[in-house]
């Protein structure tokens, strides 16, 4: 087992060098070019090239053309202070593999606004941050994606295929995985056209985070962070209790709709009405089912239709006998049974050979984004993300802190030298 290693160990180290000997050949590296091309970086194309030289080489002689077309040596942070401000596209942190976390929101309108170009300087800007970030044993990112700030489906899948077309061709090798999050409705058709075509499709997934409302990390902070799923949540107090021989009701109100859980019912055991309550409560009350004139005597079947129905069609309800004033005699009505299914209502269950545990792909992807949703949710702290930005590409401001925290060591180092002196 250990000479086989040593051997495979030794076929990886010559196509390395059969690589840099090719393009040495073709043309000299400098010295940046030079410090790129490490043995990581070859071997990543030699993966993505099927462990071809020529091709390897070929392919490696064309990013570093376009790296300096792009002129990555120049990007630094404060050409894009707009876009840090907003957080259009930024490294919210690293997940338990220490693989950092790329999240991107970009609106619909921002490459109408900006050309082809600083737009590309922008994800650019952002993937090598990512890259820069990484530990010594670490050479994958993770991409999310947040498709909620796009109105058309056609906008955002030529947003995603051109950040994966830069990804696939001049960073190969570098991405783990890639989480497109509620995306418009018509993003899934598109995407199963295109999908074949797409190299990195099989790195991709579509996700959905109302999916993931029973999942919330943090309690009461995620549902602080979110006001559509904390209005969800049920508060003791604005319930109040119902005295006398009524049955408590469970429920909550707003200023329009009032629901309300009744105990008594197991079919259908709720109704929404349009009355906020008696006089003299708040919205928030629960209304008991006996403070609704409009709904006195309607049977539990079609107490959601005279909801919805018109003040007209609600005046003459039908009295009905409550449970306790049903004689002995009297049996309760049953509510049809859903006869169960058969092979000749569905004949494509003869083909679905699906085995007990295995999942679809859909419940796969679902559960692959489960450890990036903190990532999603967690709010956008610039500071936090100039932090994790090495110079140049932080800017001034890291250049500077990177010499004054240099020189505040030095110092310290020279006094407590003076101390033991």
């Amino acid at each position: 087992m250990g000479m086989e290693m040593e051997k495979k160990d030794t076929r990886d180290r010559e196509r390395i060098e059969a690589v840099l000997k090719l393009m040495r050949k073709q043309a000299p590296l400098n010295m940046k070019q030079e410090k790129y091309c490490n043995d990581a970086c070859v071997e990543r194309f030699l993966r993505a090239r099927g462990d071809n030289v020529k091709k390897a080489a070929k392919h490696l002689r064309l990013v570093l053309s376009w790296r300096e077309s792009i002129g990555i040596d120049s990007l630094i942070a404060d050409e894009f202070s707009g876009e840090l401000a907003e957080g259009l596209a930024y490294v919210a942190g690293h997940d338990d593999d220490a693989r950092p976390v790329v999240v991107f929101r970009i609106k619909q309108d921002y490459p109408k606004l900006q050309s082809q170009k600083s737009f590309v300087r922008l994800l650019v800007f952002t993937l090598e941050v990512a890259v820069s970030s990484m530990s010594r044993f670490v050479d994958q990112f993770v991409l999310l994606f947040d498709a909620s700030l796009f109105r058309s489906a056609s906008a955002f899948l030529n947003f995603f295929m051109g950040t994966l077309k830069i990804v696939g061709d001049y960073y190969p090798g570098r991405l783990h995985k890639a989480f497109v999050i509620d995306p418009p409705s018509m993003f899934s058709v598109l995407w199963k056209g295109v999908r074949p075509f797409v190299e990195l499709a099989a790195a991709t997934a579509v996700v959905c985070s109302l999916d993931y409302e029973d999942s919330l990390e943090g309690g009461s902070y995620c549902f602080s962070s979110y006001p559509r799923t904390a209005s969800l949540r049920y508060e003791p107090a604005a319930a109040t209790p119902v005295t006398g021989r009524q049955q408590p009701v469970v429920g909550s109100a707003s200023s329009r709709f009032s629901f309300t859980v009744s105990h008594l019912n197991s079919v259908k055991p709720w109704y929404l009405s349009t009355n906020t309550g008696p006089l003299g409560h708040s919205s928030r009350t629960v209304v008991p089912a006996e403070s609704t004139p409009s709904l006195i005597g309607a049977s539990p079947v079609n107490a959601r239709s005279y909801s919805f129905a018109s003040p007209g069609a609600r005046s003459t309800p039908v009295k009905q006998q409550t449970p306790l004033q049903r004689t002995p005699m009297q049996a309760p009505r049953q509510q049809p049974r859903t006869p169960k299914p058969s092979f000749l209502q569905s004949p494509a269950n003869l083909f679905n050979f699906k085995k007990e545990g295995h999942l679809s792909k859909g419940e796969r992807d679902k559960e692959s984004f489960l450890p990036f949703l903190r990532f999603y949710r967690r709010p956008y702290d610039e500071m936090v993300y100039r932090a994790k930005m090495r110079p140049p590409l932080g800017g001034l401001t890291s250049i500077v802190y990177a010499q004054v925290k240099t020189h505040h060591q030095q110092s310290r180092r020279f006094t407590g030298h003076l101390q033991r002196i």
